[in-house]
């Protein structure tokens, strides 16, 4: 801990808001598109030796978190569904136990549609689950095959329906450019989507990432034009229905934000758990990243040995502008200029030429203390995110 708190450049204000993201690594299939750490499952799934290791991770974690309070916590994969609603009731408990949670503490599940999953949907309440975030991705049964999915249509609208008597509010996570798929087979898929009428709504282009099947085997996908009259479609009918886009791929009803990832586009910290998981620490003097152990079994050998992670670095003080309008820049709002001090450490100057060099080139506004990228900018996102590289 001595390491942390020792004099730095930096100079934090205040410490920004604390998250906790848990990964659960394994799937049943690997999806050819998927650079996530995600694993097939081999036989059955590891549970409690793994919540043991996850565990252990934790408590040599607490004195880097000690007496903050944790927002929101996050479960992704891999298939966290795969895991029991026991084996979730225990994960929560042992979090609850050893953090300082806040009231209404944002908890979320990732889950597939497959009937196996939906029906521990309302134990994964019973759980303590707040939210679920259904990796739907097509409701067409050819896109979904292209996709590597190992459910059908029917099985995505069965858990949207299930996901919406289990919980107050929940996500459908929707893809689109898929291959072969043109703006009429978009529109049916956003259609049937918005007619289970969910709270929060992901539509996410797709991208061919390295060390990919899709890299290795390139499916034949809609050209850039095509991709970007999608994009007006999707906005048009999730504005229609009553959707506000608050972020570049994020769809969601008043008040049903995802509050964890609106964390990490606040530049806010958050705790990794689990084989793989990334995080964020803030402390008074700097800002660290952290990496646990990415293979599974790798991961709980060395967690349970209390020693988890594989990489703790220090943020660059000249790398941190670029890190916080990496998030920042893609919320539709914006984001306050105080704020970028807050969480950065650094004054206002170390971004003044790149914000009037966003303005000019007709990417960014700013009024009143505040920052937001125009239209032009959200369409042009990496293009307005490279102007804060450092030199």
């Amino acid at each position: 801990m001595d390491r942390y708190l020792r004099p730095g450049l930096l100079q934090l204000p205040a410490l920004p808001p604390l998250s906790v993201y848990v990964h659960l690594p394994w799937c049943l299939r690997k999806c050819p598109y998927c650079d996530f750490n995600s694993h097939e499952l081999r036989g059955d799934v590891p549970q409690q030796r793994y919540l043991d290791a996850v565990l252990a991770d934790l408590e040599a974690s607490l004195p880097l978190v000690w007496g903050r309070t944790v927002h929101s916590i996050f479960i992704g994969g891999g298939t966290p569904s795969l895991f029991s609603p026991d084996a979730i009731a225990r994960l929560v408990s042992d979090l609850r136990a050893r953090l300082k949670l806040e009231p209404l503490c944002e908890i979320t599940l990732e889950a597939n549609p497959g009937t196996f999953e939906k029906d521990r949907f309302r134990g994964y309440r019973d759980a303590g689950i707040t939210r679920l975030s259904i990796g739907v991705q097509s409701f067409d049964d050819q896109r979904l095959k292209a996709l590597g999915r190992v459910h059908d249509r029917a099985q995505a609208i069965a858990a949207a329906e299930e996901a919406a008597t289990a919980f107050e509010t929940f996500n459908l996570d929707l893809m689109y450019a898929l291959p072969g798929q043109d703006i009429a087979a978009l529109e049916q898929d956003l259609t049937q989507a918005l007619a289970l009428m969910p709270p929060h709504l992901s539509v996410y282009h797709l991208t061919i990432e390295p060390n990919t099947v899709f890299a290795k085997f390139p499916p034949q996908v809609p050209e850039d034009d095509v991709a970007y009259a999608m994009l007006d479609r999707i906005t048009e009918m999730t504005g229609a229905a009553g959707l506000q886009r608050y972020e570049v791929s994020a769809y969601a009803k008043p008040g049903h934000g995802c509050r964890h990832n609106l964390n990490y586009w606040e530049f806010g910290d958050y705790l990794g758990l689990g084989a793989g998981a990334h995080g964020k620490l803030s402390f008074p003097h700097r800002v660290v990243r952290q990496i646990r152990y990415r293979e599974p079994q790798l991961y709980m050998q060395n967690a349970l040995a209390g020693r988890a992670i594989a990489q703790d670095e220090e943020v660059p003080r000249a790398q941190l502008p670029f890190e916080f309008m990496l998030n920042a820049l893609r919320l539709k709002g914006g984001f306050a200029l105080q704020s970028f001090f807050e969480r950065t450490g650094q004054p206002l100057s170390a971004i003044e030429g790149a914000l009037a060099e966003g303005e000019r080139k007709g990417l960014l506004v700013r009024d009143a203390g505040w920052v937001r990228p125009t239209e032009r900018g959200f369409d042009f996102l990496s293009d307005l995110q490279s102007l804060f590289l450092p030199a």
